[in-house]
């Protein structure tokens, strides 16, 4: 690296994420930016249903409540500028609620707004033209809560350049809030793809809060001072290599392999990364320890970007509930399973006489059996497990019957049955799912205002072109000696895993290069597929991620509907990295 380094850091993954994040990262010296992810596809109905209620919600009221309140004079005081998608549908109400905010605190400051990805407007034209789902092909749902096109760091990086020292968003991806920062800094051109890329990979791998610097890294035990972790910091240079740190005396861990797992985290065809701004090629990055807690990355790649915005829109469908029981002694996890089936027998029962129609879902498991792991759990003699009900109904009315006949299992089954975790009944709340299609740029363009002035950008169009999927691995592997040992993946092996939709991924990464040919051969596609089978109805494609020793397997149809549309204990796939880990791998002895 070298010439003018760029210090940005990243306080939030999500809105509900912790509030030292921006407080810790604002004491950094020679930082320049702070950038926040607040959007979820699910908190952007959430925030739709909030503006339908009050017209000056519809925003992450934390960033300006909590958050801003805390760091606004501070940034203002050593100009550190802010950046954040927390408009959600409602940015101008975000702006507005700072503005009042600054006033109150007596600071200045200026406040750009990036809209223009609201589509609701549109969708009568759009259902009329028959767009339909990319991944189910069925048509746009007629009761939809919000719908919103991804846009890119674009329209970020002209607010910086009209001066903004806080920039609001309503739905950008989710690095677009770094790169933006970056296209300001250092005046990269939109065609400067390679660029775009490494500055998109930098956004990506703070974009999630500590995932970055020891948060849900496999070596958990390796990771000290949790309760103090660290928030993730990048040191950019011109030339888009970057290194990945945190602020000094803090908890977490920042080494190559946390941020490989980050860098994996989400991904799919790791050769075509798709963004609004740039198709990112990530096979050839090269992570290397550049000191204490200091990781270098380099050798992210970019082509041009689609044609497309994604549009993530969420609807209404029906409803859902979740039950929940504890039952402690002898055989409880079978008495915990048989109390849930009696509580589906009975509701059934009810629903016939009545009238209703069936659950349109059900998912019944006991926590603490390993249900997850389905063939591959160990036996357990548990004395205490917790029964999980999650199921789904058109009628409001079926689930709140449905909740009242939990708690009759108290007096009426199972021994040891001590109560549930809910508090009360159990909610009944709507079943909301996500609907995402393609749309031409042309079609939602995004507007920037800041103090009166409001203007339409126009994005670079893009390329139809089709994109060539990236490789599987082409690595050979020697036959393995007689005295070879059988061991779980997991000791030969780093795994992070995350959800797109319906589908998940499993990324895995070599403790050692020489580890690499034998995970290879044996974790192929068609093997994970098997060991996952009782989760994973689709598809499994492999890819490889040389440069960092990796594999990616993408897992489709594998989510029970993937996130807000799941009934699973686990519907973003966080676990499905830990299950993968389990597989056992034959290798010779001398190599370990």
């Amino acid at each position: 690296m070298s010439g003018t380094v760029v210090r940005i850091g990243g306080a939030s993954g999500f809105w509900g994420d912790s509030s030292v994040g921006a407080p810790q990262l604002a004491e950094v010296p020679g930082i320049r930016y702070i950038v926040f992810d607040y959007l979820a596809e699910l908190t952007m109905s959430i925030l739709a249903a909030a503006r339908a209620r009050n017209a000056e919600l519809g925003y992450a009221t934390d960033f300006v409540e909590i958050t801003a309140r805390q760091i606004l004079k501070t940034c203002r005081e050593r100009g550190i500028r802010l950046i954040a998608n927390a408009g959600g549908v409602n940015p101008e109400a975000c702006a507005k609620a700072l503005r009042s905010l600054a006033a109150e605190l007596g600071v200045e400051t200026k406040i750009a707004v990036v809209g223009g990805d609201d589509l609701m407007p549109k969708l009568a034209a759009l259902r009329e033209r028959g767009v339909s789902d990319v991944a189910t092909g069925v048509p746009l749902p007629q009761r939809v809560a919000s719908a919103n096109a991804y846009f890119g760091a674009l329209p970020v990086a002209r607010a910086l350049d009209l001066g903004a020292e806080v920039v609001i968003t309503g739905r950008v991806v989710d690095s677009a809030v770094t790169l933006g920062a970056l296209i300001h800094e250092f005046r990269w051109s939109a065609e400067d793809y390679d660029r775009l890329a490494a500055g998109s990979l930098a956004g990506h791998l703070i974009e999630c809060g500590c995932q970055a610097t020891g948060g849900l890294f496999t070596d958990w035990r390796d990771v000290p001072d949790w309760a103090g972790m660290g928030y993730p910091v990048i040191e950019c240079d011109a030339d888009g290599g970057f290194v990945v740190t945190k602020p000094q005396n803090t908890g977490g861990l920042v080494s190559v392999a946390s941020v490989a797992e980050q860098m994996l985290y989400e991904i799919g065809d790791p050769a075509n990364y798709v963004l609004p701004d740039v198709v990112c090629d990530f096979t050839q990055v090269r992570m290397e320890c550049a000191g204490s807690q200091r990781v270098r990355v380099t050798g992210a790649r970019g082509k041009p970007p689609t044609d497309r915005y994604k549009v993530s829109a969420t609807y209404l469908d029906g409803h859902r509930c979740t039950g929940t029981l504890t039952i402690t002694g002898f055989e409880a996890a079978a008495k915990a399973r048989r109390s849930g089936e009696a509580i589906l027998e009975r509701t059934r029962e009810i629903f016939r006489r009545l009238g209703l129609p069936d659950y349109t879902a059900t998912d019944l498991s006991v926590l603490g059996t390993e249900g997850a792991y389905g063939p591959h759990a160990r036996a357990h003699d548990l004395h205490e497990a917790v029964m999980r009900l999650a199921v789904a109904h058109p009628q409001k009315t079926a689930l709140e019957i449905f909740a009242r006949e939990i708690a009759p299992a108290g007096t009426s089954w199972s021994p040891g049955t001590t109560g549930s975790l809910n508090a009360g009944r159990p909610n009944v709340s709507p079943q909301i799912k996500q609907f995402a299609f393609l749309l031409p740029k042309s079609e939602a363009q995004p507007r920037v205002s800041i103090d009166g002035h409001s203007e339409t950008m126009a994005v670079p169009a893009g390329s139809a072109a089709p994109l060539i999927a990236g490789a599987d691995a082409q690595l050979e592997c020697p036959p393995l000696p007689e005295d070879a040992v059988t061991l779980p993946l997991i000791r030969l092996a780093y795994g992070r895993s995350g959800d797109k939709g319906d589908s998940c991924n499993v990324g895995l990464i070599a403790r050692r290069p020489e580890y690499l040919p034998w995970i290879a051969s044996q974790v192929t596609a068609t093997a994970v597929a098997d060991h996952l089978r009782h989760l994973v109805k689709g598809r499994v494609t492999r890819y490889a991620l040389p440069g960092i020793g990796a594999l990616n397997f993408v897992l489709e149809n594998s989510l029970g509907g993937g996130g807000m549309a799941s009934l699973r204990s686990d519907p973003l796939g966080k676990g499905m990295a830990q299950i993968v880990l389990g597989m056992p791998v034959r290798v010779p002895r001398d190599i370990l």
